[in-house]
């Protein structure tokens, strides 16, 4: 007798989702994606494409049209969005319009006191939630004194007090200079390690070649590819489609393979390292 093999359930999963901006543009058109526990998802897409509109259906902000989400199985509904809500965080593009309060302890203990947790429990969440920023020193300081970096780590750190399962992050580097989205990559980095299930929209293809196990490309509110990095960036036709470009290493790869100054494999490096790797081993 064969054994039985189980099935992968998604954490969240979206049928069929369509939302129209009053009335007229249609930003989501029969969206379908099931995202499953621990993945790092990298979403890309030209601006207007669907991506924070996804976003923002998937974490109970707006309410699809037509559709259903559904979160470890269990059907969404007015009844149980806030169930929603406190296990998919989003983490928006400015944090100004995330933060509210007039301390970063106080901002960071928003989320937790809301939830009614008892007070020790609200403290345990928002100081781990700060040394996890390596923010603890900024805990009385006034969030809109801090500097881009700063605020974008106490955006973050709102969502991590909160202890979502699932964390959004809608186009976490813009605005940052290149030191603070290397600072963000390396939290990103560390999150993955951990487990925990990311969405990150970008237009930075080269991040998003080397850190997501798998790309999702919108375009005209219908998703139009999804696979692993290497197989959407091989689609010229999709990248064309969605606007966007090869990845800096995956042309130079392509270069240098025609010049035979390369293995000519199948295993294209995601970073510099891998790729001094490759060429040290390379005679």
């Amino acid at each position: 007798m064969e054994a039985s093999v189980e099935k992968k359930v998604p954490v969240l999963r979206a049928e069929n989702l369509h939302f129209t901006y009053n009335g007229e543009k249609k930003a989501l058109n029969g969206v379908n994606l099931d995202i499953y526990e621990g993945e790092r998802i990298a979403v890309l897409g030209s601006n207007g494409a669907g991506k924070s509109t996804f976003f923002l259906n998937m974490n109970g902000v707006l309410k699809p049209e037509k559709g259903e989400i559904f979160y470890r199985e269990e059907k969404i509904t007015k009844k149980n969005l806030n169930h929603l809500r406190k296990n998919v965080g989003i983490v928006f593009q400015d944090a100004d319009n995330q933060i509210i309060a007039s301390t970063v302890m106080a901002e960071v203990s928003f989320g937790p006191m809301n939830l009614k947790l008892p007070r020790e429990e609200v403290v345990r969440r928002v100081d781990k939630a700060l040394e996890y920023m390596n923010i603890s020193d900024f805990k009385e300081r006034p969030p809109h004194y801090l500097s881009g970096g700063e605020k974008k780590r106490v955006s973050i750190a709102d969502i991590i007090a909160m202890e979502s399962e699932i964390i959004i992050f809608d186009e976490p580097t813009a605005a940052l200079d290149p030191q603070n989205a290397a600072m963000l990559e390396e939290v990103l980095d560390k999150m993955g390690r951990e487990g925990r299930t990311l969405l990150i929209s970008t237009h930075d293809v080269d991040f998003a070649y080397r850190w997501a196990q798998r790309v999702i490309v919108f375009c005209d509110g219908k998703i139009i590819a999804d696979d692993t990095p290497l197989n959407v960036f091989r689609q010229d036709e999709i990248l064309k489609k969605a606007n966007l470009k090869h990845p800096m290493m995956f042309d130079i790869y392509d270069i240098l393979k025609e010049k035979h100054m390369v293995p000519d494999g199948e295993v294209y490096p995601k970073n510099i390292s891998e790729f001094r790797e490759m060429l040290s081993s390379f005679k």
